[in-house]
């Protein structure tokens, strides 16, 4: 119930000199305690008179704040409903493009494979003719090679005492006019060192101190290649220390007796 006249009455009152608290004690209890509650109410009517503006405000602003809030939760939903369809068509998108790289590095394989198996197939072209030219030609050897090994047993078996004048003899001479006769088929000009032994054997027998003429690689071949046990003549001790140096791993055992 107190207002501004109210207060601006007391003024005059709150001005005097002895309008004090402690000059009120000095009168009586009672009337200092009047002195003070008015002091008061005054200072409270001011500062309830800012005050109370502030809380209707703040009542205003609650409401706001309620509303807006209200609102947030609602814009939180939607917000955390789209999110969630953001993340299945994220998915569904991360899904998409491991399938599409899938697939890109499927074609890219099968592209280098397609251009791998044309240049294959480009240059296995070119050996077409060749290899027709082979498959009758392995024919016409698979006919032949009765006589031919007919030929490389018999070089085998008795050409070992012989020199190579000798063994040429017995080869054109004799064993293919005796082939020709009976119309045992065999190969024209057959090499006997490459039909018996590789090429690499050659190396190995020359690196263990062989010589590389062809008369020495026969003996070499008569040597490995016979059942029976052979006689090496062997002036120049060429053989001796080949079969030493062949036989080194086989711990050979020499005698001089």
């Amino acid at each position: 119930t107190i207002n501004e006249e109210t207060v601006e009455l007391l003024q005059p009152y709150f001005n005097m000199e002895d309008y004090t608290l402690e000059h009120g004690k000095k009168v009586c209890g009672n009337v200092a305690g009047l002195l003070s509650w008015t002091q008061a109410m005054a200072i409270f009517y001011g500062v309830n008179r800012e005050v109370l503006p502030l809380k209707a405000n703040l009542a205003k602003q609650e409401g706001y704040l309620k509303i807006a809030n209200a609102e947030l939760a609602k814009a939180q939903e939607a917000l955390d409903e789209k999110q969630a369809e953001l993340d299945k068509v994220q998915a569904k998108f991360d899904a998409a493009m491991k399938e599409k790289m899938d697939l890109l590095n499927d074609a890219e394989t099968c592209r280098r494979k397609m251009q791998a198996a044309s240049v294959l197939i480009d240059g296995l072209s070119g050996e077409k003719v060749r290899w027709t030219q082979q498959s009758k030609e392995f024919k016409s050897r698979i006919n032949r090679l009765v006589g031919d090994v007919l030929l490389c047993t018999g070089f085998l078996s008795y050409s070992g005492p012989f020199n190579q004048n000798f063994r040429k003899l017995l080869l054109k001479d004799l064993w293919e006019a005796e082939m020709r006769a009976h119309k045992i088929p065999f190969s024209e000009n057959l090499n006997l060192i490459s039909m018996l032994v590789d090429p690499a054997t050659i190396s190995e027998w020359n690196l263990q101190g062989l010589p590389g003429d062809d008369l020495s690689i026969q003996n070499g071949i008569i040597v490995t290649k016979a059942t029976r046990y052979p006689l090496l003549v062997d002036p120049q001790t060429q053989g001796k220390s080949w079969i030493k140096k062949k036989e080194e791993e086989n711990e050979l055992q020499v005698s001089s007796v």
